[in-house]
């Protein structure tokens, strides 16, 4: 059984209600409902009597260090048997870490850790590291993002990291630790025996300097699947350095983040050959880098490439324009693996986004996810459009949002969604402006095709 609820104000009667139904639980979220440390005595009771409670979820809620300690007294209880918790932006400090350091210690069951987005400090993750190095905490993933923590972390979770072979995924993103803690901390991941597969750094103070030293993870640890090194100034060279590790045959990289790297289409070369050598990557998000045209034009011919095996692109205000629109075009028509295309705030246009659509109508097209917001459409691009929408079946979510397309292509659009051949399930229309009638014509739509969301 599964409780989930969120953003729900929590009265006595409601809550008492729900204590009931707690006690059966095997997933319990209360993610922004408004509960305090007064609530933490009730679920240390709850923990303590349901030992089939494997995941418990409290993200946004004012529990602070004493509602810690009541949490913690529920889960030092033999009978719990919690893999999962959740406790992100709960006001928590460096105080509650001794406590969860005695839960780390004693209980092996548990195996997520997620404290992102409280002011727990160097200080107080230095003592979490204590309590991961003891042989009875199994922990797997550990996310640490928003967490005030400076470079000097690094020698504690390298200790850490090399006692801790479970651990699989690490989140250290939003958190000031500069180039010479994250050489630091990639020395460590090399030597560690832990098989990592997921390293979050975005955010970190990184530049090129710290990328020969993240090369070499790649290189070394062929469990890393997914990294994520957005918004850290890394430059072309720095991507260049990357890449000599991402290239490793060592290296089974699926999921790569880049997005605000401060990269242009210099990058692009280096980046083609990744996309058309790199089979394993299924992933990659350069969102908010100066790519261009002649950057995007490099990166679809790398798409052409049978052994681009690509299925999600993330190239959102990447500078790009109609003129890219015929390669993009090009690439669609023979990629067969693509499923999501995020190319919001480029400005395509209505005559690049026509020129799209006749790749996105080719039978080896297979686009399920198309998102393009704010790249300067009018109502001319909506017919074709539809066509797109009531001709090509595996697409499921469009966002046409911060457009203008006004009445005539509101209804160009609507029109496509009633063909009984039009398999679109969420379509996206933020802050696009029509009239009254229109609007009536959008929620009668709704009514007729229950199936489809229009979210606006």
């Amino acid at each position: 059984m599964e409780l989930d609820i969120q953003c729900e104000e929590m009265n006595p009667s409601r809550w008492a209600e729900l204590l009931s139904t707690m006690k059966s639980c095997k997933t319990i979220r209360l993610d922004d409902c408004n509960l305090s440390s007064s609530n933490c005595e009730d679920l240390c009771s709850i923990i303590n009597m349901n030992p089939s409670l494997t995941e418990l979820k409290l993200n946004n809620n004012e529990l602070g260090d004493a509602g810690m300690e009541y949490l913690c007294k529920g889960l030092l209880m033999p009978s719990c048997s919690l893999q999962k918790l959740w406790l992100q932006n709960c006001n928590l400090t460096s105080a509650s870490c001794e406590t969860l350091c005695s839960v780390l210690s004693a209980q092996p069951s548990l195996t997520e850790l997620h404290v992102g987005d409280n002011k727990l400090g160097t200080g107080g993750v230095k003592v979490l590291c204590q309590g991961m190095m003891n042989p009875n905490c199994k922990l797997q993933k550990l996310q640490l993002e928003y967490c005030e923590l400076t470079g000097d972390i690094v020698e504690a979770l390298n200790v850490a990291l090399q006692s801790k072979p479970t651990l699989k995924e690490l989140s250290l993103s939003n958190n000031t630790l500069g180039d010479t803690a994250v050489k630091q901390l990639c020395r460590g991941l090399v030597e560690a025996s832990c098989n990592l597969e997921l390293l979050h750094l975005e955010n970190c103070g990184i530049t090129s300097d710290s990328c020969r030293e993240i090369s070499a993870v790649l290189s070394n640890k062929s469990s890393l699947i997914d990294l994520s090194v957005g918004d850290n100034k890394i430059g072309d060279s720095g991507l260049a350095l990357l890449c000599q590790g991402l290239m490793h045959p060592n290296c089974k990289i699926q999921k790569l983040w880049l997005w605000d790297c401060d990269l242009t289409s210099a990058s692009c070369k280096d980046l083609s050959r990744l996309l058309s050598t790199k089979e394993t990557l299924t992933e990659i998000s350069l969102i908010d880098n100066n790519l261009r045209d002649s950057g995007m034009e490099m990166l679809c011919q790398a798409l052409k490439d049978p052994k681009s095996k690509l299925q999600e692109l993330w190239i959102r205000e990447c500078g790009l324009t109609t003129a890219c629109c015929k390669a993009i075009s090009s690439a669609l028509s023979v990629n067969k693996h693509l499923k999501v295309l995020h190319m919001g705030e480029n400005k395509l246009g209505d005559a690049g986004v026509e020129l799209m659509c006749e790749g996105l109508l080719h039978p080896s097209c297979n686009i399920q996810s198309l998102w393009l917001g704010n790249c300067d459409l009018t109502a001319a691009c909506c017919a074709t459009l539809g066509t797109v929408m009531a001709t090509k079946q595996c697409l499921t979510e469009l966002d046409l949002s911060y457009n203008s397309l006004e009445d005539e292509g509101v209804r160009k659009i609507c029109e496509a969604l009633r063909n009984p051949s039009c398999n679109v399930q969420q379509l996206i229309l933020y802050d696009i402006f029509w009239s009254s009638e229109v609007d009536d014509e959008l929620r009668a739509l709704e009514e007729s095709k229950p199936e489809v969301k229009i979210i606006s």
